[in-house]
């Protein structure tokens, strides 16, 4: 398990736009994050008083930029900076977010690294229910 601390300094969301709280496992191909940052008042993300279930998209970005920066790290580099460009057969189980208690499970898995791209599948959960699935494309810069 990784907190907060250890990769935060790692990525460019910063404050209350870093979503993640906590990475809990991590290789080469994949990582497991958790947060409970959907039920902060602060969410940037918030609209309309609530948070709808298409910011899952920007929790799954956050964790692909959170395994990229730590492949770098472990490769003795830094991660490039990336954005993403595309996002592919997101599918979204629930309308909305902010009322679930605990903390959302976030799962991305690297399915092609190539020098100026990424391309990622992500899940995120909640109590072992699927919220959100999906695919993305990340160019670096």
């Amino acid at each position: 398990m990784l907190p907060k601390s250890d990769w935060a300094h790692l990525i460019p969301h910063t404050g209350a736009m870093c979503l993640l709280d906590e990475v809990v496992e991590w290789d080469a191909a994949r990582l497991h994050a958790r947060s409970a940052s959907h039920q902060r008042a602060d969410n940037p993300l918030r609209a309309d008083g609530m948070l709808h279930a298409v910011n899952l998209c920007e929790y799954a970005a956050q964790a692909m930029a959170v395994h990229g920066a730590l492949r770098e790290r472990e490769a003795g580099g830094r991660a490039r900076p990336g954005l993403l460009v595309a996002l592919r057969d997101v599918e979204l189980r629930v309308e909305r977010i902010d009322d679930l208690p605990g903390r959302l499970q976030v799962h991305v898995e690297c399915l092609l690294a190539m020098a100026d791209s990424l391309q990622y599948a992500f899940q995120a959960g909640h109590r072992g229910s699927i919220l959100a699935t999906g695919r993305a494309a990340v160019m670096l810069r």
